[in-house]
Parts: structure tokens; sequence; C-alpha cells
């Protein structure tokens, strides 16, 4: 197995799993100008799990800080997976590296991977609402939006402790604050997030849609009844 040590070994990884015409589909799917490799992700997901076993955390930081700044779409992608992972510690340097990038975020599928990576970060230390509340009142709609992205494990849990149902009546205040704003993503991240609640806590979702469903977009408002019987 080959190891990158630059970001640019990294994407020389990548670049011969390129599809022919995907690069220019990619482009075309995500509407987000930037260059495109064409790499599945799959592939990524493959490669990158490799690297992250292989890597020290020092060196995945230093790698997946190199990768997200090619402003690459896969190299993206791969700094966000590389830093994916439920068990890292120490984590505060991981951290604020996906919280660096938040304010870059200029897509969907490049903001869901690194939040993904900022579950994980999230779940372990709650604490870190804190700095995601901010998030909330940004003029940067994907910033605003990650906010709900980047919390939706508290969605999905069966017996949340004390401390986990004081986190998700947190985001859900967020979200009471978000049905107001148009945007269609933000919309879009509400219905989700009360989507992903309901299937945990059917009551919880249906107060919620009975104080603000009027509010929202008719499309965020069956996204979150999805689930409702």
């Amino acid at each position: 197995m080959t190891l990158p040590g630059t970001a640019e070994e990294a994407l020389a990884l990548l670049e011969p799993h390129a599809e022919p015409g995907k690069a220019e589909e990619m482009l075309a799917y995500h509407k987000v100008p930037r260059r495109y490799l064409g790499v599945a992700n799959p592939v990524i997901n493959d490669m990158t799990t490799e690297w992250r076993r292989a890597l020290t955390l020092e060196q995945r930081l230093s790698l997946a800080e190199a990768l997200w700044d090619t402003d690459v779409h896969e190299g993206r992608l791969a700094a966000a997976k590389l830093l994916t992972q439920a068990r890292i510690r120490p984590d505060a340097a991981v951290w604020a590296l996906i919280c660096r990038w938040v304010p870059d975020f200029d897509g969907w599928a490049v903001a869901d991977h690194a939040c993904i990576a900022g579950q994980k970060r999230i779940m372990a230390d709650l604490t870190r609402l804190d700095e995601v509340e901010g998030w909330t009142v940004s003029d940067h709609m994907w910033s605003r939006r990650a906010a709900l992205v980047i919390t939706l494990p508290l969605a999905k849990l069966n017996h949340p402790d004390a401390a986990q149902a004081a986190a998700r009546e947190r985001v859900l205040g967020w979200a009471a604050g978000y049905v107001a704003d148009r945007e269609w993503f933000i919309q879009k991240a509400v219905g989700w997030w009360l989507r992903d609640l309901s299937k945990h806590d059917a009551d919880r979702v249906r107060a919620f849609l009975a104080d603000h469903g009027a509010q929202m977009k008719g499309f965020a408002r069956k996204e979150a009844s999805k689930y409702l019987a």
C-alpha cells in the first residue's frame, strides 16, 4: 500500500481511478465551480480507510488540511473522510480544523462529508454546541445549515441521557428559529432533522409542527411528517 505524504501525492493516487466523462457530469450535477477528478465515492472511501488506519493522527491532520486547501472536489471529500472516526483522542485539533472548513462550504456534498466528520466530535463533547450555535446566526447560508447537519445524531438517539436530551432541545430551538428562513437548503435541513427525530420521538415532532409547521415551506413540512402516522 502506498501512503501519501502530501496532498499532491494523495490526488495522484486517486486520479488513476477517474471514470471517463465523470468529472464533467459531477460539475454539471453539483454546480460548484472547482476541479473534479471524476472518481467515484466508494473508491475514495476505500483509499481513505487505508490511509486512516496507517497514518498517525498528526499525519492525517496535516494531509486533511492540505487536501482541503487544494479545492479539488475529491480532495475535500478525502480530507473529511480522513477525520471521520468515532474515537479520536485527543481530538481538539480535529474539531478546530473542521470548524475552520465551515466558512468554505459552498455545496451540499462537500459540506455533508465534513459535517459527518464533525458529528463524531459533537457526540464526543456536547459542549461544542456552544461554538455551533454561533453558526446559526451567520450570514453564510451553508454555515447556518451546517448547524443542523452536524447535530443530526442527536435526532437519532432512541434513549438520550439528560445531557443529550437537553442538547436535542437546544437544536430544536435553532430549528424553530429557522422556519422563517426561506432558503431552500435551510428548509430542507429543518425537515430532514425533524424527519429523523420522528422515528424516535414522534410526539416531539408533532408538537414542533403544531407550533411552527404553518411557517415552514410545504415540502419541508411534508419531509418532517414523512414517518408520522
